[in-house]
């Protein structure tokens, strides 16, 4: 194996999940979030010896990602078109209790536009500062934070919706 080829796959073993985690945040289901970390990793071999050199490949890779993933809702019809979901058959309650708020929480970011998504993704599931997140969106830092704080403030009132029409 080519020295460019061990280190391009030494960093996707590093960092792959970290890839797909943000990709299923940005875009909210599992399928595209493989496809779209699979076109970025495509993108990202291209590129590779330029990345490398420059330095800070995750970030680069995360840009290529939020990238991938909004690129694919600008183009609806490059997309696979889901016809429905197949249900998962577990038997403990446990499990599901366990999981309830997340899926609350991943349905809500769901309603979030999609740059107030990946600031938020980005932010506080990927846990990166506002100038790692502007670097890798390509916009400023006020941006990062004005469309956080609007994407946490419509998280808060879509769960608080959720949680009312349950109640009722």
């Amino acid at each position: 194996m080519a020295e460019r080829d061990r280190e391009f796959v030494e960093f996707v073993e590093g960092a792959g999940a970290s890839l797909r985690r943000t990709a299923f945040l940005v875009v909210g289901d599992r399928h595209r979030a493989d496809d779209v970390v699979q076109d970025a990793l495509y993108k990202l071999y291209l590129a590779w010896p330029k990345v490398r050199r420059a330095g800070n490949p995750l970030a680069y890779a995360r840009r290529m990602v939020v990238n991938a993933a909004h690129d694919g809702r600008r183009r609806p019809w490059r997309r696979e078109v889901a016809i429905g979901d197949v249900p998962d058959r577990v038997d403990h309650e446990d499990f599901a209790a366990g999981h309830a708020e997340r899926d609350e929480v991943l349905e809500a970011l769901r309603s979030l536009a999609p740059r107030q998504r990946a600031c938020v993704v980005l932010r506080y599931y990927e846990d990166l500062s506002v100038e790692q997140t502007a670097e890798i969106l390509g916009c400023t830092t006020g941006t990062v934070k004005s469309q956080a704080a609007r994407g946490l403030e419509t998280l808060r009132r879509a769960i608080d919706r959720r949680r009312t029409s349950q109640a009722l």
